[in-house]
């Protein structure tokens, strides 16, 4: 019998580091096109976690509000300054709700596929939908489903290689579940550190149709932050959703 959904264990085990392995990520580009899609509304973040995305949002005048499933990460979140001022509901963000109406509710950096399961999923774009004002949008990034990539169902590769840390990830899939476990390795100076982590993904289309159960409707899919154009070898995909104005 698979275990209870956790939505504080991912962060327990990466809060205190979180910071440092995502500091390759686009921040700068994907703050650029959050704010460009918000428009002057407020922001809802779906996994907020220690502010890499809201902070600099707030920064440039908007009005921020966020749902973390992590108690951990929000609490780095608060350390920072400005963290203290942001409105943040603790919670599975498939189901918890926050007062008020957004223009844009985002979901980054693969976090749709925390979520457990098809219906998990499901509510999550029903719970985004709740959240926005009419004509509002709601962005989700995240991988592309890679099979090619399994050998008998795992893989092993290296994902950076510096003088202070190498970063490797174990991976292990189920396709008839649409199930991935992962267990990123961290090699540093002070020692190892696993950071494990489980995910169902989801394809493109299958999105789309969550976003259509919804009540939203696609409106742009870039292959990155920088709207590069969506294809057939486009590893990741940055999908926006409209809510109908009326």
């Amino acid at each position: 019998m698979a275990a209870a959904f956790d939505p504080s264990a991912y962060g327990r085990s990466i809060s205190d580091i979180y910071d440092a392995t995502v500091e390759h990520l686009p921040t700068d580009a994907t703050v650029e096109q959050l704010q460009l899609l918000a428009g002057d509304g407020p922001v809802l973040e779906f996994g907020i976690g220690t502010g890499r995305l809201a902070l600099p949002l707030a920064e440039r005048g908007l009005e921020v509000a966020g749902i973390d499933g992590s108690p951990d990460m929000v609490e780095v979140l608060r350390a920072k300054p400005g963290g203290e001022h942001l409105r943040v509901a603790v919670g599975d963000f498939a189901t918890t709700r926050v007062e008020g109406r957004f223009s844009l509710v985002a979901l980054t950096t693969n976090t749709i596929f925390a979520l457990p399961s098809q219906d998990a999923q499901v509510a999550c774009f029903r719970n985004a939908a709740a959240h926005l004002r009419p004509g509002g949008r709601f962005v989700v990034e995240a991988w592309v489903p890679d099979l090619a990539a399994f050998h008998r169902g795992a893989f092993l590769r290296l994902l950076s290689l510096g003088e202070d840390v190498v970063v490797a990830e174990a991976a292990r899939i189920s396709p008839a579940e649409q199930h991935m476990a992962t267990t990123k390795i961290r090699l540093t100076g002070e020692g190892v550190r696993l950071l494990p982590a489980n995910h169902r993904y989801a394809w493109p289309a299958e999105l789309d149709l969550m976003a259509r159960l919804a009540g939203m409707e696609r409106e742009h899919r870039w292959a990155d932050w920088h709207r590069a154009p969506f294809g057939d070898d486009s590893r990741t995909h940055v999908t926006v959703y409209r809510l109908p104005a009326e």
